[in-house]
């Protein structure tokens, strides 16, 4: 009997891919979940990693390809292929540990309508760069320290949808098909902040699982993280009603904080995420 959809868009990552749906082989449930993989495009490599892998695996592996666009309407495709009552969003880049999925369905065992995060962190087996330490430890990137105090309960609703991390979440397929992400953004990010701010505004409360654990395979130079940034400032202009993007006063107060420490992390991210807000208004 199914239990659990996992839902992992993917674009021309092949290999972490493989070793993504290998972890999912190793769940203690596996004989209760099926796989659902979105190719935001096409990518022959993804193609025969995916016939390799149904070779290999006793997890069902159901795999669709879509038109070039982004992850939001990749994990709406895989929603409403879903066939479990739960379903489960991780990156492409997300290794689970064996018990992840036992734990997500544990916690929504008699909640009735909620969201469920899991606990993400750098894999360990790569290199991890000064940039990568620093966006885990100041909750730049993920803000897993933030919300240390309300490991197995649920986060305020006022913030949660800050952490309403699309790499590692889970919810209920009714509620997932009753609240599909944005599919009208041409830009990496956000959606899942919009997201989580429909769930909140819908009542639906998130409940963070840190037993639920699994390890993040995405190397991050500090150019690639700063170049990230700016795409997050272009693509916060398409969510201007959520409260992330920043008002004129509160982009000049940033903007002033960038000249104290200017060589520090914090400053050239900043930066970058102001230019790219800048940017995106002159187009």
């Amino acid at each position: 009997m199914l239990k659990l959809s996992v839902i992992i868009p993917t674009y021309q990552r092949a290999e972490t891919l493989q070793t993504c749906i290998e972890h999912l082989s190793k769940q203690t449930i596996s004989e209760h979940i099926e796989v659902i993989v979105v190719s935001d495009g096409h990518d022959e490599k993804t193609v025969n990693a995916i016939k390799e892998m149904e070779d290999k695996i006793q997890v069902p592996i159901f795999f669709y390809e879509i038109p070039k666009s982004q992850q939001g309407v990749a994990r709406n495709f895989g929603v409403a292929k879903a066939k479990s009552p739960i379903c489960l969003f991780i990156g492409d880049d997300i290794f689970l540990d064996h018990k992840a999925c036992e734990k997500h369905m544990e916690a929504h065992k008699d909640a009735g309508d909620i969201a469920v995060l899991g606990f993400t962190t750098w894999d360990t087996e790569m290199e991890i760069t000064p940039v990568m330490k620093w966006l885990e430890i100041s909750g730049w990137q993920f803000a897993y320290p933030k919300i240390k105090k309300y490991k197995k309960s649920f986060l305020p609703s006022k913030t949660q949808h800050q952490f309403s991390y699309t790499s590692h979440i889970s919810v209920p397929t009714h509620i997932a098909l009753k609240y599909p992400f944005k599919i009208d953004t041409t830009l990496y990010g956000w959606e899942d902040i919009e997201w989580g701010e429909k769930l909140k505004q819908n009542g639906i409360p998130l409940f963070y699982e840190p037993d639920a654990k699994a390890l993040h395979h995405h190397h991050i130079s500090l150019q690639e993280s700063i170049s990230r940034m700016q795409v997050l400032g272009e693509s916060i202009v398409q969510f201007k009603n959520t409260d992330r993007f920043p008002r004129l006063w509160k982009r000049t107060l940033i903007k002033i904080s960038t000249l104290i420490r200017p060589s520090s992390f914090a400053s050239m991210h900043r930066k970058a995420f102001l230019n790219g807000i800048k940017i995106a208004q002159k187009k």
